[in-house]
Order: structure tokens, then C-alpha cells, then sequence
């Protein structure tokens, strides 16, 4: 069964809505532990939109469990990186104009400035992931070029209309995610995943790793943060017991 990891990133959104101190991304991460959190991710970007500096500072002082960020491939964010030495920098696009991620790293395109990035991080110890599509040419660079992981990017899946097309969806993460095994990444997935779709995504045969933000976050201002992980997690731990 894949472990956990609790994006919250949009604890910070509604704490930057007005530019105050609360809710602290930081106590979050706290109660995403007590809810059975295998992981806390946090997105630095580079507009500083939601999660600022300081929070990942303190979170890395803090949290137990593993520490993910996620930056962009730029200069600045790979230094803040090395300096705090997360366990695992998953890196991705960027684009100010939009409101979340859209779609994977093309590591193709952008093969050398990935690559001296992911030796940047492995100089300072750190395990390097990449946020792809699924698809076969971008796993099979993203290992050659020496990526620790991949995280496939869910988005289609999570759009896809319930039937052939969510279907079809599953196939495809499937066979990147038997193909990445095969090549011998650990094999991660994210976007776009909720309570109502995590099932088949966590039932997939080598899948590792999951990291889900806004839906625990919604879910959160309902039952409590804590709770929304557990029921989360329980979706998770379930996928292996079917």
C-alpha cells in the first residue's frame, strides 16, 4: 500500500487570504502526524503564493515524519533546498499565471538544467523525485538522468469522466508505474486525488507514494485536520486489503 503524504499548502492559502498568522501551516503538519501523516509536503514557489520561507524552516525542525518540497527548477529554490536539506525535493513547473500545477516537468525539453539540478540536491543528500506525466519517454529520461522517483501526475485521471475514460486513465498510470519499477524508481503520484478517487490510484501494483493537499484541506474544515488525514489514510491502507 502507498504512504501518505498531507500537502498543506492550502492552510497557508487561507492564512496569505489575509496576510495574518493563522492558521499556521505548522500546527497542521502537526495534527497530519497525529492522523497517521507518512509524509508532509509543502510547495515553496517562487511567488510565494501560500507556503513563505519561514514555514519550511520550522518545518524541518519540526515535523517527524519526512519532509517533501516541492520547488521549481531555478536557481534560487535549488539553493534554499541544499540549505535546508529536506528528505526529498520533488521537482516541478511553474507558471505564475496559473492557479495550480497544470501538467507535468517536461524533462525532455528540459534535460540538462534538470539534470545538473538533480546532482545539485544528491551533492547535499537529498532524494530527488520528478513531477512527470505518465509517459513512457519522460520515465525512462527521468531515470537516465538520475531521478531517485518520479510522481506521475494524476490530473488526467482526476478529470477523466467515471468509466472508459477514468479507465483508460488507470492504465496508463499503471504501465508508467510498472515501467518506473522496472527501471527501478520509486514510483509517487498526486494531483488532483480525493476521498472519492483514491482507491484505484492506491490499488496500483508498485505505487509508493501519494501526495494529496487541497481535498484533505476541504475535508478538514468539516471534521477537524486530523480526522480528514485518518479517513485518508484508512482510504489508502485499504487499497490492500481488497
Amino acid at each position: 500500500m502507498p504512504t501518505l503524504g498531507v500537502n498543506i499548502d492550502h492552510v497557508a492559502t487561507v492564512r496569505q487570504a489575509r496576510r495574518s498568522t493563522e492558521p499556521n501551516p505548522v500546527w497542521a503538519a502537526a495534527m497530519a502526524e497525529l492522523g497517521g501523516a507518512d509524509q508532509i509536503t509543502v510547495h515553496l514557489r517562487e511567488d510565494r503564493r501560500h507556503i513563505q520561507d519561514r514555514d519550511v524552516r520550522v518545518l524541518r525542525d519540526t515535523v517527524n515524519v519526512r519532509l517533501n518540497m516541492e520547488c521549481a527548477c531555478v536557481p534560487e529554490m535549488l539553493d534554499i533546498s541544499c540549505s535546508l536539506v529536506p528528505h526529498q525535493v520533488c521537482l516541478v513547473p511553474e507558471k505564475r499565471e496559473e492557479v495550480t500545477t497544470e501538467g507535468g516537468l517536461d524533462v525532455i525539453a528540459n534535460r540538462d538544467r534538470i539534470q545538473d539540478a538533480i546532482k545539485q540536491l544528491h551533492d547535499s543528500g537529498i532524494v530527488v523525485s520528478l513531477f512527470i506525466d505518465p509517459a513512457e519517454d519522460q520515465i525512462r529520461l527521468a531515470n537516465e538522468i538520475g531521478a531517485d522517483a518520479v510522481e506521475l501526475h494524476t490530473g488526467s485521471y482526476a478529470e477523466a469522466t467515471p468509466g472508459p475514460q477514468s479507465t483508460a486513465q488507470v492504465q496508463l498510470l499503471t504501465e508508467g508505474c510498472q515501467l518506473g519499477g522496472e527501471l527501478g524508481l520509486q514510483i509517487h503520484a498526486g494531483h488532483g486525488l480525493t476521498y472519492s478517487n483514491v482507491v484505484p490510484i492506491a490499488k496500483i501494483p508498485g505505487m509508493e507514494e501519494l501526495n494529496i493537499g487541497h481535498s484533505i484541506v476541504s475535508r478538514a474544515l468539516f471534521v477537524g485536520f486530523e480526522q480528514a488525514v485518518r479517513e485518508m489514510k484508512r482510504l489508502c491502507d485499504s487499497a490492500s486489503h481488497d
